[in-house]
Order: structure tokens, then sequence, then C-alpha cells
């Protein structure tokens, strides 16, 4: 194909995708919906004084459960569990456990409802709530004490989840921590819109310079984000190009031999100044070992840390001096935006990049399983 053809192609499948690129550009403007929604339902609800001093789980399967670790992250006392390892490992998983809250963009997964019947039958004490894109899915019918449904445009039409993720892990970290979110939101939302064309273009280019791998890097308590991420671009291009998410830390310890000099590596710079030297030290080395194209998530213009001398491009930060636990929501939309331009490249739908049905917007049925199965 020549590149006038595949210019022709793209301008092609950018009228075809209707749902994600709408559905990413919208997000900033829907996270102070988000806040008011959750604000709300807390008074509503009394989920201050329920969840004071309580041992909280986060659920969630696949992009949900990376939305429930970055909650987590930021809740003091708070730990994620998929409920892929719930519905299989509940006894373990819920010791001293006294709230559980799932969070999905449909809760039409098979997990989604049979999970929360698995813990009512093995612990009728915990208390079960939801925050979900859809009110009508399987989750939100299932009996909760109590749901938080977020606006109806969370609820992606596209394949792969946008804005349902930003705003499913907003919504959990206004319950976590809400002054700081709702001044971070303030702040962030419109800032975002105004970054949002650089940001865009920026993903552009990076997604022209991927040839053959991709790893992305970021710290604790921004596993969340990474692994999300991560997902996003393999999602999008249907497995296309090797990725792996790993720590700055944690790349030396077998996984930095995956890199070539080629492969891209995005790396999303700490707000903290301590795990930030980290990162600088880890992205040092590489350069020192000639290994990896690097793209940096960071602040452009920081006298004290110049990002230009570290990184081969940069992809401009929406949160870089926000408290880490709190930027996985703001900071995902780089990797979203990567993703649809790496989808398009290579010739697919990003509404619809797996056209075979490898995956589907909601995971296939398959049989659940009681205990009393076992024992026939």
């Amino acid at each position: 194909m020549s590149q006038d053809q595949s210019e022709s192609h793209n301008d092609d499948l950018l009228t075809t995708s209707r749902y994600t690129l709408p559905e990413i550009l919208q997000q900033a403007s829907l996270w102070p919906v988000t806040i008011e929604i959750v604000r709300t339902a807390s008074q509503q609800m009394q989920l201050d004084r329920k969840f004071k001093g309580a041992r909280v789980l986060l659920t969630g399967a696949g992009t949900s459960a990376y939305a429930a670790s970055a909650v987590a992250a930021a809740w003091l006392r708070a730990l994620a569990v998929p409920s892929t390892d719930l519905l299989v490992d509940p006894e373990r998983c819920l010791t001293d456990i006294d709230v559980v809250i799932s969070l999905a963009r449909s809760g039409n997964s098979p997990e989604s409802a049979a999970v929360v019947e698995r813990i009512r039958a093995l612990r009728p004490s915990i208390q079960h709530f939801a925050i979900v894109c859809d009110k009508d899915g399987a989750l939100s019918r299932s009996g909760l004490d109590g749901l938080i449904v977020l606006d109806r445009r969370t609820n992606d039409r596209s394949l792969v989840m946008t804005s349902a993720f930003s705003n499913l892990v907003l919504a959990g970290l206004a319950l976590a921590q809400p002054e700081a979110t709702a001044a971070a939101v303030c702040e962030l939302s419109p800032h975002a819109i105004r970054l949002l064309p650089e940001i865009d273009a920026a993903c552009r280019y990076t997604a022209a310079r991927v040839h053959d791998r991709i790893v992305v890097l970021s710290s604790s308590p921004l596993i969340g984000w990474q692994r999300e991420a991560g997902l996003k671009m393999v999602e999008m291009t249907a497995g296309s190009f090797p990725l792996i998410s790993e720590a700055y830390l944690g790349l030396r310890h077998g996984p930095i031999s995956f890199l070539t000099p080629e492969t891209v590596v995005l790396c999303l710079l700490s707000s903290d100044k301590l795990r930030r030297s980290y990162e600088v030290d880890l992205i040092h080395e590489l350069r020192a070992k000639k290994i990896g194209y690097l793209v940096g998530i960071a602040e452009e213009a920081d006298p004290k840390n110049p990002a230009e001398t570290l990184f081969d491009h940069l992809i401009p930060a929406v949160a870089p001096h926000t408290d880490d636990a709190l930027r996985t929501p703001f900071e995902i939309l780089g990797p979203q935006l990567l993703g649809y331009h790496l989808s398009l490249r290579i010739g697919l739908n990003p509404d619809n990049p797996s056209p075979g049905g490898v995956i589907n917007r909601i995971v296939s049925g398959f049989r659940i399983y009681s205990p009393h199965d076992s024992e026939a």
C-alpha cells in the first residue's frame, strides 16, 4: 500500500470509527459530572459512615480490575482483587473484609453477579456496593447494598473501555479521598481539555515510531495505570505488537532482555522526588545500553529535571505535580490515544479491533460453577 493509499485508508477509518475517539476526548468534561454523582450518592447512602475504618476490597474484571487497583492504591487499608480471582478463590481473599466494591462498565460479564452471590453465601455480613456505567446490567440487579450509576456517556459503545475506565477510577477515588479528588478534578479537567490537541499530536507521532515491540513503565502506586495502558494498546491493535508492562525497578530483573534498540518504551514519570530519582537512573541506564526509543509522559518545561534531555519524544503529562495515587484517570489519556493511532496505522477499526470476535465488548458467557459441582 502506498503512502497516499495508506492515508486515504486511515481517513476512511476515521469516519467508520464512530465511538472510540469521541469517547476518549469527552472524558475530561465528564470528570466533574462523576464527582457530583459520587458526592450525591455518598450523602444519600451515608457512605462516609459505612466505610469509616472498614477493610475495603475493590474488584472488577479486565480493565475494571486495573481500575480497582488504581483506587485501592489511594485508599488506606483497601486492597484490590480481580473478580476473576475472587470467583475461584473467595475464602482466602475475603479474610478480614468488611466491604466489597465492584467496578464495572456493563456489569454483564459472567463473573460480575456471580461474585456477589458467592460472597453473600460465604460471608453474608460483608456489605457489597458497586459503581457501574450501565444501570440495567446484571450486576446492578444483583441485590447489592448500594449502587452508584455513572453518567450514561461513560458506558462506552466502543469495544475498548476508555471513558468507563477513567470515570470508574475517579468515582472510586472520590470515595477514597473525596476532597483531594474533587480538588484535582477542578484543576485538571479544564487543563486536560486544553492539552488534548498536544497529547493527540504527540501520540500520533509516537504511533508512527512503533516498529517492533512496546514496554510500559511506571512505579507504584501507578501499577493500575501501567497495566491498563498496556492493555489498551494490545486490545486496539489485536496484539500486533509484543508488549510488557513493568515497574521501573522491576525491569532490571529479567524483563530488560525484552528490549531492543527499536523498542518504544513509554515512561510515566512520578510526581514524587524519590521515586523519580530511581526512574531517571533506569532511563539513563537504557540510554547507556542503547536500547529503547524512550517516550516520556512528563512535564515539558521542568528546569529541575528537563525531560527533553531524558527522552527521544514527549507526551505532555496532564497531572505531573499531582499525588501519584490520584493520577491514573488523568494520565491514561495518552496511552488511550496512542492505542487509537496504532490501531488506525495498522488498518484496524478502533471501535472493533477484533473483527474475528476473539474479544468482545462484553466477555462471552461461560459456565459458573457452584461449590456443590465439585462434590458430584
